[in-house]
């Protein structure tokens, strides 16, 4: 028997769509396609899950970014949507989460970087708002 962990035995059953960023039609457009899947392999089938990842791997590899990766871009672009100020809901439709713990993750660290950058001036020596009254 194979031992699938907990995290990969779900696979969604349901098809979302999403919008196409206009930045993306644009390569896309500009791109050879599959009939009915964006991105194919060189026999023009669709990807399966690793191998895409492996792919992309090895397409980071040969741009001379041995630490990027597939799973890298989309940690990235939670990371970027969070610090843009997307909602956990909004993060959740974006990526398929079905709980809130994965987006959070990426909100709280988006507060708290927003949070030191607006407190780091209550550091400075002198500062009023710091100061006892006397």
């Amino acid at each position: 028997m194979r031992f699938v962990p907990n995290k990969t035995r779900y696979k969604r059953a349901t098809e979302t769509a999403k919008p196409v960023l206009p930045i993306l039609a644009r390569i896309i457009d500009a791109s050879s396609c599959g009939l009915t899947h964006y991105l194919v392999t060189q026999y023009g089938k669709p990807f399966t899950d690793n191998g895409f990842g492996n792919w992309f791997r090895d397409r980071c590899n040969e741009a001379g970014l041995p630490h990027c990766t597939a799973h890298g871009l989309r940690k990235c672009g939670a990371s970027l949507a969070a610090e843009n100020g997307a909602t956990v809901n909004q993060l959740m439709a974006i990526y398929d989460w079905s709980t809130p713990a994965q987006a959070k993750i990426y909100t709280d660290k988006a507060d708290r970087k927003r949070l030191a950058g607006e407190a780091m001036h209550m550091l400075a020596s002198g500062h009023k708002e710091n100061e006892l009254d006397k």
